[in-house]
């Protein structure tokens, strides 16, 4: 993806046409799919490349020392990439040594999880052939960087208008019951996803996801006619 800083102002000063690199006695990946169009798309302004980190569909360069020591993002800003209508994306070294993100706007969450499942199957059988595979142990699952990340590394979120829900004295027991956590908030909309990734499986994860956030769409209907919710409160799962 586009570099960045001096590096992206110098870039600038030269078309895709002429930086294009010589693959041609690369025996690798990138050498048999990178065309010219492809690498001419990589040519962006910091303006467009700070649009599309708004966006979320690149990362910000990270500052903290305790992560630039470690060897995060020291591809930054070209180990990322999106499918053309940027519902896919592929983070390298962002935290972790590879981010698989699948996003859309609606609701429709199978759709989402079907295309994550199918593009990690690809990445997965491409490691493969070159005899790697995702690090992965019986007894912890997959490992990546992060600690709380240990097991099946998902997190399914959805982003949710719950106005009136979050100004309710029970909402964080709600989430709580439901295995849920939410972050940050614009306007009553929360991004809300699965506290765990431990101990479940990538399905029953997502179902959770999806059972909860239709409870919660549930509830904020009844608050928004003015009526209780107690009758709703779910069990603890």
């Amino acid at each position: 993806m586009p570099f960045g800083n001096t590096h992206n102002k110098l870039k600038m000063n030269y078309s895709a046409e002429q930086e294009y690199p010589d693959l041609s006695k690369h025996n690798n990946h990138m050498a048999k799919v990178l065309t010219p169009e492809m690498y001419a798309n990589l040519h962006m302004t910091e303006e467009e490349q700070q649009q599309l980190i708004d966006d979320h569909f690149l990362f910000d360069k990270p500052v903290s020392p305790l992560l630039l020591a470690s060897g995060m993002a020291r591809d930054w800003p070209d180990g990322q990439g999106h499918n053309d209508n940027k519902t896919f994306l592929v983070w390298v070294n962002e935290e972790d040594h590879l981010r698989v993100i699948s996003m859309q706007k609606g609701g429709n969450m199978r759709e989402v999880f079907t295309r994550f499942c199918t593009g990690l199957t690809k990445i997965e059988a491409l490691f493969k052939e070159r005899g790697h595979e995702f690090m992965w142990n019986e007894h912890l699952g997959y490992v990546l960087t992060c600690p709380s990340n240990l097991g099946t590394g998902l997190r399914a979120g959805c982003a949710c208008q719950t106005a009136n829900l979050s100004k309710h004295d029970k909402f964080g027991e709600i989430l709580k019951r439901l295995r849920l956590q939410k972050r940050g908030t614009v306007g009553g909309v929360f991004d809300i996803s699965n506290a765990d990734r431990l101990g479940f499986s990538e399905v029953e994860l997502v179902q959770m996801v999806v059972d909860g956030v239709n409870l919660l769409v549930e509830m904020e209907k009844r608050l928004e006619g003015g009526d209780a919710i107690d009758d709703l409160m779910p069990e603890q799962k």
